[in-house]
């Protein structure tokens, strides 16, 4: 079935306003983060675009739709009951179809023509299953992302099938579970945030909701029971992930865009002149 919505998480309240901030594009345009996520998306095929938000932030988010706001549903999580349970606010306008699901605070620049999302939604369709994009991504950092263990399937391509998932496991617990073999030593399959999945999903929210209704409901927990049921597999995308919630992480995601768009010689040259004028002042 072909995928044609997308679910956009914007709802933790420590970063709810991450999604707003703006930077330069790679055609040189200012936009806000959270339209340049709806972009991509919609260049890949998207149509209609549901973003969970928080109560009372559905109008600064429409005004930081741009162009494409006439597509864009919002649907406010009531209160902070966890990344799951974001997910499952969006189930009456995913229905009964396959989905894209794109964190809001997360930008993607590819590394060759095809954008991250065009990559990922074509192997969700060749391999007819959920998919999840991971980058590879040093120990130090896993604390910061879910996480994968699973086996190479791919041959030449890099797909793995999905045996083991962790919300943001210590290394200790990662050499344990979440070894991938033919990653380079203290290296793990991070998420990237961005997954086709499918609606079976939403049941197995259900049932984790249902086991406790008084605890957070996670993402990665509902990934793993998905992985035991299901054929659920992992890409790994070519193109790098920018958590622009991160120390830095604005800074990053604006130099990425910046270095691979129609400015990246303009770019380069100040880099290189802020880079003289420290090395002349030390």
């Amino acid at each position: 079935m072909p995928i044609r919505k997308a679910l956009v998480t914007a709802a933790n309240p420590r970063q709810r306003t991450l999604p707003l901030q703006t930077l330069i594009d790679q055609r040189g345009e200012t936009k806000s983060a959270l339209e340049i996520v709806l972009e991509e998306a919609a260049g890949a095929g998207i149509e209609e675009f549901c973003v969970i938000v928080c109560p009372g932030d559905e109008t600064a988010y429409a005004e930081a739709c741009g162009a494409l706001r006439s597509r864009v549903r919002f649907i406010a999580q009531p209160t902070a009951r966890g990344y799951g349970h974001a997910i499952l606010c969006g189930r009456d306008f995913v229905g009964d179809q396959p989905f894209l699901h794109l964190v809001g605070d997360h930008l993607h620049v590819a590394h060759g023509t095809t954008s991250c999302a065009r990559q990922l939604i074509a192997v969700a369709n060749t391999e007819n299953a959920s998919v999840s994009a991971v980058q590879p991504t040093r120990e130090s950092q896993l604390t910061s992302y879910g996480a994968i263990g699973g086996k190479l399937i791919g041959g030449a391509r890099p797909l793995y099938q999905i045996d083991t998932v962790l919300e943001k496991p210590t290394p200790t617990v990662a050499e344990q579970h979440l070894i991938v073999p033919g990653l380079r030593a203290g290296f793990y399959l991070c998420f990237f945030g961005l997954h086709v999945l499918g609606p079976d999903l939403f049941a197995i929210l259900d049932e984790h909701h249902a086991a406790a209704p008084d605890q957070p409901l996670g993402l990665s927990p509902a990934l793993h029971t998905l992985a035991a049921r299901h054929r659920y597999l992992a890409f790994s995308i070519a193109g790098r992930r920018y958590d622009i919630g991160a120390p830095y992480g604005l800074l990053l995601a604006q130099l990425a865009l910046s270095l691979s768009g129609r400015d990246r010689d303009r770019v380069l040259t100040q880099l290189v002149e802020l880079l003289a004028v420290r090395t002349d002042e030390s």
